[in-house]
Order: structure tokens, then sequence, then C-alpha cells
């Protein structure tokens, strides 16, 4: 007789028990349940491809944050020039026309400066390199190899910030991803219209503060927003905009170019209440943000600043007192909607550069039903195919196989359950795939059990020797496919990856039915029959 401890008959059972539990929600309708327990509702989240919904590809405009870092550079050069009291002329902004690099360009007004000028612009950022000849040409220049990592390191930001932003919206499992230098691919199952996502991610929500020039305050501008008087440098003319009353008023404001407190510093926000009653936003930055935020509201208090949103003023307060703790409060005009998008916006984070719709692809419920119906008909016909075979190579063990088959399934699909996985078509490939694998431990068991009845072994002995003699052969081949799976998972992206936690979860689950399942119904089949002869 073939001895299975009481506490492995227990185990075994309840993970079956779980299995069917877990995975019997993938089956019923919406209003059945809703009836079930909380812990039991979760079901498998099905890809684009198969429930349908939108395909948006991002490019992102480094071009942009590329004359945002150059203007930045030059504005610290002109600052470093100052306050070492060095003379110069002709600072601008040059672009190589055969690389595309960028690089700053100066002359010293005394060129007995250029050792103090090299000197004091070497400390501003390691990255870039300083040369001031015996002329007085200065220059600030970057390496290729260093743009471009600050490119990488951009679309690497655009991406997590892209994710915490669709999450927050209450997206399930988009799938994000890099496509080539400057392109980023955005899948949104169930999402049929993409549109209010396009116009949230959309918003850069690049937040600055910076203070107002009060010597020239408001200005006038002609029609298409230009100012009609002389704006002096490190000085530009942002628009104001509110709303009242449904009608947009659009007002022009002389803006410091230099940046005080960048959004990037900004760790939560939250719609709040302000004095008056109106719906506010509050911020909160970190201990550096909080330290600049507290000295700006010291160095212009009783004066005008400007909190800039993508290049537009939401507000334009006045510090009235010092904030020594740098959280402040951003009030104005704003109806609830308007304060929520925004505190959504600026707790997701500001997207380093702004994402440019360049394709736009729907895939509609009726293609996704009938996806689903060619990936259900694949599965049952290789699940029929299989007990088939098994049946007619191995009898009676064959069928023992088919029903450790069944609970392979069955536990695959409560696992992906739990998980909250998204079943793609290369899941449902891997799911055929791994039905396959999982009698192929089966195969090796009975091979072996036969190879010891030839051998003269008596059935319960031969029993025995299969499983003991044939679980290092398993082992070895569900371990190399486990290591081809981690690879996949590693480097794959999207569907990729999809197709390796399947893939991985039907070995697992193969091992234990394969084994520890099919050892126990061929056990208790021993046990009442005490066959002379094995039907194998």
């Amino acid at each position: 007789m073939i001895k299975v401890a009481r506490w492995k008959i227990f185990a075994i059972f309840i993970v079956c028990l779980w299995g069917i539990m877990f995975s019997l929600p993938n089956v019923l309708s919406d209003e059945m349940r809703e009836k079930l327990p909380s812990f039991m509702q979760k079901t498998i989240n099905l890809g684009l491809e198969l429930r349908g919904g939108s395909h948006l590809q991002f490019e992102v405009d480094l071009k942009t944050v590329q004359k945002d870092m150059m203007n930045t550079m030059m504005d610290e050069v002109r600052a470093a020039l100052r306050k070492h009291q060095i003379g110069y002329t002709n600072l601008k902004v040059v672009i190589d026309e055969k690389t595309q690099i960028p690089f700053v360009t100066f002359s010293l007004r005394e060129s007995a400066q250029s050792d103090e000028a090299q000197k004091a612009l070497s400390k501003l950022d390691r990255d870039w390199v300083v040369s001031v000849n015996a002329k007085g040409d200065g220059q600030l220049s970057i390496t290729k190899e260093t743009l471009e990592k600050r490119n990488k390191r951009i679309v690497e930001q655009s991406i997590e910030v892209v994710r915490r932003r669709v999450d927050a919206s209450g997206t399930k499992e988009p799938v994000i991803q890099a496509q080539g230098i400057d392109r980023i691919t955005l899948q949104l199952p169930g999402i049929s219209d993409p549109a209010e996502v396009k116009r949230l991610l959309g918003k850069t929500a690049k937040m600055t503060f910076r203070a107002v020039d009060e010597t020239l305050g408001y200005v006038p501008t002609d029609e298409s927003g230009r100012p009609t008087v002389q704006v002096p440098p490190g000085t530009e003319v942002l628009a104001e905009v509110e709303n009242k009353g449904g009608r947009e008023i659009r007002r022009y404001i002389a803006v410091k170019k230099q940046v005080y407190v960048s959004g990037d510093q900004l760790v939560d926000s939250q719609v709040a209440v302000s004095e008056n009653g109106q719906p506010a936003v509050s911020l909160k930055f970190n201990s550096v943000g909080g330290r600049k935020f507290g000295d700006m509201s010291r160095q212009l208090l009783k004066k005008q600043f400007a909190i800039v949103l993508d290049n537009v003023v939401i507000s334009a307060p006045v510090f009235q007192s010092v904030i020594p703790d740098g959280n402040g409060q951003i009030s104005g005009h704003f109806t609830i909607k308007d304060a929520n998008e925004l505190a959504l916006l600026l707790r997701a984070g500001a997207l380093p550069a702004p994402l440019k719709v360049i394709e736009e692809r729907t895939v509609g419920p009726s293609l996704g039903a009938d996806s689903i119906q060619d990936g259900r008909n694949a599965t049952i016909l290789a699940f029929v195919l299989i007990s088939v075979f098994m049946i007619l190579n191995y009898s009676m063990f064959g069928a023992f196989a088919d029903i450790a088959l069944t609970f392979n399934i069955i536990l695959l699909f409560a696992a992906l359950s739990l998980l909250q996985a998204t079943l793609t078509l290369p899941g449902i490939a891997a799911i055929a795939l791994s039905m396959g694998m999982a009698v192929d431990a089966n195969v090796l068991i009975y091979e072996r059990i036969k190879e010891e009845l030839r051998n003269g072994l008596r059935p319960i002995a031969a029993i025995e020797a299969g499983y003991n003699r044939a679980m290092t052969t398993i082992i070895d081949s569900n371990l190399t496919t486990m290591i081809g799976s981690a690879v996949l998972f590693e480097f794959g992206t999207g569907p990729i990856r999809g197709f390796a936690v399947n893939l991985a979860l039907g070995i697992l689950i193969s091992m234990f039915t394969a084994i520890a399942l099919t050892k126990l119904v061929v056990a208790k089949y021993i046990g009442r029959k005490n066959p002379t002869s094995l039907p194998i």
C-alpha cells in the first residue's frame, strides 16, 4: 500500500478547495459575483486585445526640455559672472548644426579675467565643460553621451509620471513602455474614449514659483499676446487665466525667469478650503523646497509673486507674512473640479517634458470578444487532445493525469485572479503551453513505472520507484523552463512579461498537481483495488 501522510492529504485538499473558490468568480455573472464575500470577488483582468480599449503613442518633446536647460544655464552663467563682477557681452545659446548639441557662448570685456571666469563657471555643473581662451571668448558645452543620458532619464521619469496619473484616474492594469529614443506607448484596457486621459496627460503640470517684475506688473499686449512695451532681459510676459461665470478672462503679467522653487520639490498636494471658504490647493514641500519657499517669502515679503503652471500664471498673490515651514496654499477662483484636478496633477508629479500624441488606436469590444472566443476554443481543444492522448497511452493512469490537469487550470486561474494579473493573447498561449508541460511530469513518472514493471517489480514498488526516480528529471526540466521565464520577465515588456508570468505559474502549479495530486489519487486507487497488475 502506498502511504501518504495525513497532513499532506489535508494540504492537497485545502489547496484544491482554495483553487475552486478563487477561480469560480471568473465564470459567474456580475450580479452573482457581487453576492460573494469581498475577498472572493477578484477576477482576472483582460488585456487590451481581449477587453477592448485604447492604444496611445506619445512623443516626448525633448527639444523643449533642451531649450529650458539652455535658458537655465544661460541665467546661471549671467548670475555667476555678475557675482564675481566679471564684465561680459554677447551671451547666447548656439546649437551645432551637425551634432545638434547646444552650448552657451560669451565674450569677456577684459581678457585678463579669463582665469577668474573659468574658475567661477566650473562650479556651476559638473556635466558642463567650461573653456575660456586668452582672448576672453568663453564656451560651456555638454557632451553627446551626457545629453543622451539626460534624455533617457527624462523618458523614464515621464513613464513613471504617466503611470501614477493613469492609476490615479482609476484605470486598471495600464501597459506603459518606452519605444525608441523619445516615444512612450500607453495601452488602456476598457477605455474606449481616451479623450479624458489625453487631456490629463497633455498637461505637463510643470509648476514654478517666481517673482513678479514690479517695474512692469500687468502689461498691455497686442491681439496675439505679445507685449507692447519693452521687456528687460531675465523677464518674460505670461498669461494669467481666470474663469468668471464660465467666461475666461486673460491678462498678461511680467514675471522674472529666475525660479525660486520648482514643482519637483513638492511632496504632497491636497484640496483644501481657503479663509474665504473657497476651494484651494494645499502644498507641502520637501526639506529643500520648504527652505527655499521660506527664503522666498522673506525676500518677497509684501511683494507679489507668481505661481506658474505650464507657462500660465494660475495665481499671483502677495506674501503677507514669512512662511517658515515652507508649506503654503494656492487659492484663487477654483471650482471643486479644478482644485481636484490641479491637486492630482501636482501630487502625481510634473512631467519633465510635454507629450505629443502621434498615434491613437481603439480596439472595439467586439474584436476583443472574438479574441476571447478564439483563445477559449484553442485552450479547450488543447485540453481535449492532451486528455485523449493521456488516456490512450496510459489508460486509467492517464485519467488520473487528466484530473490533475483539470486542477492545474483551476489553480492557475485562481492564482491569476488573486494577483489581479492581466490576461492577454500571449498569456492564453502560455496557458495552452503550460497544459502540455503539466502532463509532461506524469509522462516521465508513468514511463519510469513501466520500466520498473518490466524489470520485475511488483505494482506498489514500481509506483514508488517511478515517482522517486523521475523526480530529478522533472525538477531539472522545469527549472530550465523557469530560468527562461525569468529571463523573459526581466528583459521583456508588456505582453511578453505576461507570457512569462503565466508560464512560470503554470510550471509551479504543475509540480504540485502532477506529483502530489496524482500520487494521492493513485494511492487511493491502489488502496481500494489492490490490483495485481497496473492499467498503464
